[in-house]
């Protein structure tokens, strides 16, 4: 029987952590078993990043860790140090809906909102890495994701749309 006990961290204890939300350079404090969803919305201000499951299974609470879609819920905040992080506020930093945003109020692809977020953040990483989709990819992309309003459709309906009008460089206010 072994005499050492696992190390225990005092609750008072907090660890600065600096990282890039949306564009711009944060900072904030959490203790190291913080996850980053509730660093963002909590500590940062960012509650546009919404928590439902916990566990990684709903979604709600995607955002882009140096570019990639990543479950903030499965992620400690001390592991974004000196990364970037965008959340869906980052999807319009001027206020000014990007042509996602704007193909999703087209398609009323929303209807509560509490998944959207997750789902926008997806997308936009999906349509980075493939820029013309089938209506086929876009549902298995979507399955990752739990939504109790839409049925979906209008959610495929409109990442298929923005993926046209990209291609077709259409503006984003057509």
């Amino acid at each position: 029987m072994s005499n050492s006990s696992p190390v225990k961290l005092d609750r008072g204890q907090h660890r600065k952590i600096v990282l890039t939300l949306n564009g711009r350079e944060r900072s904030g404090y959490c203790e190291s078993r913080d996850l980053l969803s509730d660093f963002v919305r909590h500590e940062l201000g960012a509650t546009g990043t919404h928590v439902g499951c916990e566990h990684g299974v709903c979604g709600a609470c995607t955002v882009h860790v140096d570019g990639v879609a990543a479950r903030s819920c499965l992620m400690l905040a001390v592991q974004v140090e000196g990364r970037r992080v965008d959340t869906v506020e980052g999807l319009a930093p001027d206020q000014t809906l990007g042509d996602l945003q704007q193909a999703f109020q087209r398609h009323h692809a929303l209807q509560c909102g509490f998944c959207t977020a997750g789902i926008l953040m997806s997308c936009a990483d999906y349509l980075r890495r493939v820029p013309e989709p089938t209506e086929t990819e876009v549902r298995e992309m979507l399955s990752g994701h739990l939504c109790r309003c839409t049925g979906y459709t209008p959610i495929v309906a409109a990442v298929l749309d923005v993926a046209a009008r990209r291609k077709n460089k259409e503006p984003e206010h057509a």
